[in-house]
């Protein structure tokens, strides 16, 4: 449209200059008419001729004269690489024609910039050019799974159509979903169903076979019946245990569970749940010490404070040597620390990091006998983060474990609002 500009102005200036001359032969009321037309008809040729100057990128379009940006090639390519997924374009001969920096990214050996070359030349990979080759044969591909190797692996779901401008196939284009995260939550899934399987299924063969033994004729055995329905009870005890810890876990994790912060007194709070667990401790004759000066405050709902400490004591005294010690401890700085420790045998090193995993067990055997879920710790970690504090373990194999709960400090004591708290873990 820039070619229009001058000669519209120009249009405009010779009606002016026409009404201008008109002037020099009229008089009275007819020449200040002339005047103020001409002058109304050139002003408005020049505000449009500097508006063209102005703002060159809008046209008028159509008759009621609205205005639309002139999108440019410029914008067209800054939009594409700013696309999540990946483009690669190819034509006839399986040459790049166009990409974004997505999919240059993912062909990771490339250093040069890849239009014009050759796919072969590109990648390896025989998924990505059996797709294309499909592409540009006239066939859709969808669905077609492309991994990363190397330490950020991921994954793409890569879609391949013909490029048939006139009804002639062309080239091809393709576009990369990256599904890594999809993955991983499905191997995730995988793993949960798994897991839960694993874990109800054992008691419940136990249950079973025990039942089936009392049905024929152990249940008028006085030596035996009392033992085998016992095993029974203990085992639908820990059946249920197992699918309240599930379910408290789901909802932890889909943010169904309302955090309620408030400051609590936590010397009485530990006090409760030590009470809870000294009839476990004294069979073992392991001491539980609150070590929690009287005056300690923390910012946290009580009630998830409490489901937290009791897991982590609980621990602490099932895995713990007999005549063992558990100690509960607090400290501040910029945040609050809750300590528990004890005087067991420590965790081997390689299993740390995973062991706020859902049901990682470092002993499978000794954790089932004990009627361990596999899911406190996984419980306490999704709650200290709807608290926005973190969990973390430290061990020495052989002399003990500390795990190690940091809340963030009451608002009244950094001397600020109450902040919100998220519920999402």
């Amino acid at each position: 449209m820039a070619k229009f500009r001058f000669p519209v102005f120009l249009f405009f200036a010779a009606c002016a200059a026409a009404l201008s001359v008109f002037v020099l032969f009229s008089s009275g009321f007819l020449r200040w008419a002339a005047v103020s037309t001409a002058l109304l008809i050139f002003g408005f040729g020049l505000g449009l001729f500097w508006r063209q100057l102005r703002f060159p990128g809008y046209v008028v379009q159509g008759k009621q004269g609205t205005s639309a940006p002139d999108f440019s090639a410029d914008l067209l390519a800054t939009t594409i690489n700013e696309m999540r997924e990946g483009l690669l374009v190819i034509d006839a001969e399986m040459r790049v024609l166009a990409s974004n920096r997505v999919a240059q990214h993912l062909l990771s050996n490339v250093e040069t910039p890849i239009n014009s070359r050759r796919l072969t030349e590109l990648t390896r990979n025989p998924a990505i050019y059996d797709a294309f080759l499909d592409g540009v044969r006239g066939t859709e591909r969808v669905g077609v799974k492309v991994e990363t190797f190397g330490p950020d692996r991921r994954v793409f779901d890569l879609r391949v159509v013909p490029l048939r401008p006139r009804g002639v196939v062309t080239g091809a284009v393709g576009v990369f979903f990256d599904v890594t995260r999809l993955e991983r939550l499905e191997i995730v899934r995988q793993e949960f169903l798994s897991n839960v399987s694993h874990e109800l299924r054992t008691p419940l063969t136990s249950i079973v076979a025990l039942s089936e033994t009392l049905e024929v004729g152990a249940i008028d055995d006085p030596e035996n019946n009392r033992r085998f329905l016992s095993i029974i009870q203990k085992n639908a005890a820990r059946m249920h245990h197992l699918i309240d810890d599930i379910l408290e876990l789901s909802a932890i994790e889909a943010g169904n569970v309302k955090i309620r912060p408030e400051l609590v007194r936590l010397r009485p709070l530990v006090e409760d749940v030590v009470g809870s667990l000294a009839a476990t401790a004294a069979t073992r004759n392991i001491r539980i010490q609150n070590l929690v000066p009287s005056e300690s405050e923390v910012f946290a709902d009580p009630h998830r404070l409490v489901q937290m400490l009791t897991n982590l004591i609980d621990n602490a005294v099932k895995f713990n040597r007999d005549g063992g010690a558990v100690s509960i401890s607090f400290s501040q700085s910029d945040r609050d620390h809750i300590s528990v420790e004890d005087t067991g045998e420590g965790i081997p090193s390689h299993h740390l990091d995973r062991l706020f995993e859902r049901f990682y067990r470092v002993d499978r055997a000794r954790s089932r006998e004990l009627g361990g879920t596999g899911l406190g710790l996984a419980i306490v970690k999704h709650l200290v983060k709807s608290h926005g504090g973190e969990v973390s373990v430290t061990s020495r194999f052989g002399e003990g474990t500390q795990f190690k709960i940091e809340l963030p400090r009451s608002p009244v004591a950094n001397g600020t609002e109450p902040l919100s708290v998220s519920t999402q873990a």
